[in-house]
């Protein structure tokens, strides 16, 4: 099988990797990552931080992709990959250290991003965090001419598609028991969402 290659993943990689140096914790155990694309994240993330569990997940359609794409590359602490479709599958009936999600928020639907926040909030332990890459607007405005015309292309191939308001998204994860961290600002007009888990409540 082939497996794609995907030039933003590569271009992204080395900053994500920054901010994840900053923010994980020595004794996080545990990843999970909603949305794995190619593999190439995880193949170029897990290695440098190998006392890690990391648990890649992918939609049906994409998952025969990635599973040759992790076999191939042989990362000890790299798990299995297994499907994850937000809306249909629930998460893993177990606690995470961090929960990761790259480029996925303007792909899903907006029920469907609440759906995994809510999801979210019972899988991760006190303090544990979630961290969110991609495109998002502030103030009812788009940061750049380019995102309003991805935000449009996007829109054109599906009208639940878009790019979401920061505000809307700060607004789900605190309902559900989130404090936002930091916002980086990172490359090609995107951002890096860093949120931290207040209390845990266990499944809901």
């Amino acid at each position: 099988m082939e497996i794609p290659f995907s030039p933003a993943a590569d271009r992204n990689k080395e900053p994500i990797l920054e901010v994840l140096k900053k923010v994980l914790r020595p004794d996080d155990q545990r990843l999970l990552e909603v949305g794995s694309g190619t593999g190439q994240h995880a193949i170029y993330l897990a290695p440098q931080f190998p006392k890690m569990e990391w648990q890649p997940t992918e939609v049906s359609e994409n998952l025969p992709m990635l599973k040759t794409a992790i076999k191939e590359a042989g990362i000890p602490n790299i798990k299995t990959p297994y499907r994850m479709k937000v809306g249909e599958d629930d998460f893993p009936i177990r606690t995470y250290d961090v929960i990761l999600t790259i480029n996925t928020f303007h792909i899903m639907s907006w029920k469907e991003c609440k759906t995994f926040i809510k999801l979210i909030s019972g899988r991760l332990q006190e303090g544990g965090k979630v961290l969110i890459y991609g495109p998002f607007n502030y103030n009812g405005k788009f940061t750049t001419p380019s995102n309003e015309e991805f935000d449009k292309s996007l829109r054109a191939e599906n009208p639940s598609r878009g790019i979401r308001a920061f505000e809307d998204v700060l607004s789900a994860m605190f309902k559900n028991d989130f404090e936002l961290l930091k916002d980086y600002e990172m490359p090609a007009n995107n951002r890096l969402l860093v949120f931290r888990r207040l209390k845990f409540v266990g499944k809901r």
